[in-house]
Order: structure tokens, then sequence, then C-alpha cells
């Protein structure tokens, strides 16, 4: 197997890391030494590391560079305000797309000076909007809705927030407990692009049903209806929209409305500001099989040849590479070529569970299940660095956030000291 074909294969594929913008410049990045030599078993670990503490350590830089913009710079376009007005008024929608300055600004920066990034952005819509729009369509929604992703995360379903915001739609982790979503060591399906749309439509539509208007629906799912409501509450009985309690929000939440509609003026006039559409190696074409045994992604890859990286890619609710079907079915996205390949060879990929899992089982447990979540219960160190955050943290030992702040005692998210030493339980 050549691994320079796969690494080279694996920055395509994860586009988002263009996408966060990452400096060349910042040797420290990724804290992965490359010019220590690797064994060929250890290149797919490595690289998915490199790649995890890519998306982490530039989620912020992402985010300012989107919805945080500086609204004091000044900012100049060759298209006039006339034109901007008369496309912003044809986005007909049941959402109400506003024109001002502020939005002007966004609009300026996002077919400007952020414009390969947003042509990267846009590039991966072509894998994940289709599912969102059929998705938003069965609940009767508005379509232009598939641009909140965009906003939240890129359309990266790993971004994780310094907050520890997690996915697509960037769910905390109790909210999305409460929308049903598993979260264990095993699975997180805040990263499930399908489950989480399905879980975004159900918080929009119940922020919809207790607004009467979209642009509110969409701030709370920014900042929580607890400070839309004190924004309306703030603004007077006559407000009824984004705009009527713009300066009462959190500042954060006061660039999202704005960013929204900007992104989807982006996205419907691309060709008119020249904004091509950066195509994304992640397979467009795939299907879903469901597995009802415990399965390890290198069985798979070890079998039908399907690069381990096409597979976390299509399947990034699984955080180790583990599909941890013991006691329920879960589901399995590939290739739709690699589909048939699958079927003819699954009873090959299945008696490979113990070569591939036996890292993960402990031999005095007493039956398979506890042997394999017997690994829950070991714990290490690690030692706090420079530009180190409890997310990036949280992702390169495979657990939450939430989990590090009960483990060490700690104050909140932010309560990091160089040198610190943390208890990681696994």
């Amino acid at each position: 197997m050549n691994y320079k074909i796969i690494f080279t294969s694996l920055l395509s594929l994860f586009i988002y890391s263009e996408i966060m913008a990452i400096s060349n410049e910042d040797e420290n990045l990724f804290d992965v030494p490359l010019n220590l030599k690797y064994e060929p078993e250890q290149y797919d670990s490595v690289l998915c590391e490199w790649y995890n503490k890519g998306i982490v350590s530039n989620y912020d830089e992402y985010y300012s560079s989107l919805i945080d913009i500086d609204m004091t710079e000044v900012m100049t376009s060759s298209t006039p305000d006339s034109i901007y007005i008369e496309r912003v008024q044809n986005l007909m929608s049941p959402i109400a797309f506003t024109y001002n300055d502020i939005v002007k600004r966004y609009i300026v920066s996002y077919t400007g000076r952020n414009k390969s990034l947003i042509s990267r952005v846009l590039g991966l819509s072509q894998h994940y909007f289709p599912m969102i729009e059929e998705e938003l369509m069965k609940n009767d929604m508005p379509l232009e809705l598939r641009m909140l992703p965009v906003i939240e995360s890129g359309l990266s379903s790993v971004a994780v927030s310094r907050m520890g915001a997690t996915g697509l739609w960037q769910f905390m982790y109790g909210t999305g407990k409460s929308y049903n979503l598993e979260i264990t060591s095993f699975v997180d399906e805040r990263r499930d692009p399908i489950k989480a749309t399905k879980a975004a439509c159900k918080y929009l539509k119940d922020m919809y049903n207790l607004y009467g208007d979209w642009t509110l629906a969409i701030a709370s799912y920014n900042c929580g209806p607890g400070n839309v409501n004190k924004a309306l509450k703030r603004a007077g009985s006559g407000a009824k929209t984004f705009w009527d309690v713009y300066y009462y929000l959190p500042k954060e939440t006061r660039g999202y409305i704005p960013s929204f509609i900007a992104a989807t003026y982006a996205y419907t006039y691309s060709a008119e500001h020249n904004l091509a559409f950066i195509e994304t190696s992640i397979p467009l074409v795939t299907d879903t099989i469901n597995v009802n045994k415990l399965m390890h992604f290198q069985q798979i890859t070890s079998t039908i040849g399907t690069p381990i990286e096409v597979i976390r890619a299509l399947n990034p609710q699984y955080k180790l590479d583990i599909i941890p079907a013991q006691k329920k079915s879960y589901s399995l996205k590939l290739p739709k070529p690699d589909i048939m390949k699958y079927l003819d060879k699954e009873e090959d990929i299945l008696k490979k569970d113990t070569l591939f899992l036996a890292q993960y089982l402990k031999p005095n447990a007493t039956n398979k299940t506890q042997k394999f979540f017997a690994l829950e219960s070991n714990s290490t160190t690690y030692k706090v660095k420079k530009n180190d955050n409890l997310g990036a943290i949280a992702l390169k030992f495979r657990v939450s956030v939430s989990q590090l702040v009960k483990w060490n005692n700690l104050k909140n998210s932010h309560s990091l000291r160089i040198g610190q030493v943390l208890k990681i339980n696994k």
C-alpha cells in the first residue's frame, strides 16, 4: 500500500483543513513532528490525529473569519448597493432577508477576501445539502435553512468549538442529549450528519413555534431561547424580529443573521461573483447498511480495500473507528461501489474482529461486552502545553470536554494553565 498516496488523498478528502485557513508558519499547530519515521500501521492514527487537531485548533479562526468580522473596518465593493438590494429582495423565502449596512459588510467579506474559503465550503455543500434539504422538506421548513451548518461549522462534521459544541450543527452536550442524540465514549451522534440534521430540524421547529419568526428562531439556535427572551423583553412589546432586538442580543449573535443572509447570497449568486465550487473528494454516491456486530473500520479496509479515511469521512459519529454494535444495530455508510464488495465479503470481515479489536479487550473480564467496555476504567495523564485548549485535548483522547472538567474538578472549560497535569479516564 502506498502511504504517500494515502497521505495526499487525506489532505484532499478532508478539504475542511483548507477551509480552516491553516497557517503554514505555525510549526506547532498540529504537534506532529513530520521528520519522524512511522511504521505503516501507525500512519492512519497519526494522520487522523493530525487532522482532528487541525480542526479544533482552527475553529476559532474560522469563526472569526465568517461570523465575528471587524465592524469598524472600512470595506469597499465595486458592486452598487442597488444591485445588492435587488438580489437580496429576489431571495424569495419564508425567512425575511433584509439588506442593510451590516449585511453588506458580510456580503462583501464573503465575496471578496474570504472568497476562497466560501468556495471550499460551497464545494462541500454538494455532499451535505441534498441530505439537509431532504430533511427540511420532510418537516415543511424553508430550504434556505441549509445554510445554517455553513455558519455553524463550515460543513465540518467533526468541528468542535472551544466550548465543546460539536458537529455540523454544533450541538452542545446537553442539547444533543435532550434531542435524543447518543453521546458515549464510542459514538457521538452530534457528528452524524443525518441524525444531527433531524435533531436540528426539531429544535428549529420548536423555536419557530415559540416565536413565530424565523429570524428569531435562527438567533435562538445560536444563543438559546433564554437570551432571545431577554432581548425581546428589553426591546419592548413592539419587538417581533431579529432586527428589533439586534442591540440587546449577545455580541456573537448579532453577526449570526447577517452572516446567514450573506452566505445565502454567496451561494445563490456564486456565478455573479466568480465563486467556483471547489470539488470535494468525499464520495457523493453512497449507500447505508446495518451492522449488528462489534466492528473496527480496519476489518473493512483490510478486506475490501476501502480507505479508512473514506470510512471515517462517511461515518464521523464513530470516535474510535469502532462500531459498538452489541445490544443494537448501527448504520455504516460506504461508497456505493463498495457496498456489494462488503456484502460479498461480510463473513470474512466479521471474522477479523479479534485481530483488530484485541487491544480493546481485557482477558480477565467475564464476557465480551465486559472486556470491550472495560477500557473505560483505564486512566492516563496529560501535561498541558502552550496553546492547548480542552476541546483539542478532549478530541486527542477521544473523550468529551465535560468529562475532562469533571475528572479534574475544573471551574470551567477555560481554566487551564501551562504545565497542569490532567487526569484522563479511559
